[in-house]
């Protein structure tokens, strides 16, 4: 990880933490270590490897998120439990003040799959990383161009469930149809090739650290 001071930029090949906060309780319950592809001022390209130990969360008697039925996904207890990242890696690319970032899926042999606009809180940088929240809908993109939204349910279940008011729905909403827009544009980073990128082969997987929830001393946006 980086020094403990206020961030600046970090360095190719720097390992830092990918983290989400639960919409609920506002405690880390996703963690990701990545290693660090670009970091400008209008992007950060991160790249999670194969085998990743990871923190995600599960229902206190060990069910996967997803498979917990829809009407009680957000309102059953939760807790965490660290797992290793399995199939492909995934290359995470986020512009600083966008409402999403875009992840990219390989096949295995490095056939490109897809990309994956993930709404979410623009991200909050740390000196260890950065914290975002999940926004519940999602929009997958294919090499044709072609795409189509994800998890409609689930944000509809997260509203009734009162995790977002209704302005805060609003907003998700105007952040995908914006994503939409981009799409349709091919805009970046769709049209920049990252389909193309390929992670050094020297970079070794980010290790989990202990205190992966810790709280950063200062944030910057």
């Amino acid at each position: 990880m980086t020094g403990s001071g206020r961030p600046q930029h970090w360095a190719p090949g720097d390992h830092i933490l990918w983290r989400y906060r639960d919409n609920a309780t506002g405690d880390v319950h996703i963690c990701r270590p990545v290693t660090v592809v670009r970091d400008t001022p209008e992007l950060l390209a991160v790249w999670m490897a194969p085998g990743t130990e990871c923190v995600k969360p599960v229902m206190t008697d060990g069910t996967p998120v997803h498979e917990e039925p829809l009407a009680t996904r957000y309102t059953a207890p939760r807790t965490t439990t660290r797992a290793h990242w399995f199939g492909t890696g995934v290359l995470k690319l986020a512009a600083p003040a966008d409402p999403w970032s875009v992840w990219l899926f390989w096949e295995r042999g490095w056939r490109f799959r897809s990309w994956y606009v993930n709404l979410e809180e623009p991200r909050t940088r740390w000196s260890g990383g950065i914290d975002s929240e999940d926004h519940f809908l999602d929009i997958s993109v294919y090499p044709d161009r072609s795409w189509m939204w994800r998890d409609e349910d689930e944000f509809a279940q997260a509203r009734r469930a009162g995790l977002m008011d209704a302005a805060g729905a609003a907003r998700v909403r105007a952040a995908g149809r914006a994503a939409v827009e981009l799409i349709g544009a091919w805009g970046s980073p769709f049209s920049d090739g990252w389909e193309n990128w390929r992670p050094d082969p020297a970079w070794p997987v980010p290790a989990l650290p202990a205190d992966w929830d810790r709280t950063p001393a200062h944030t910057v946006p």
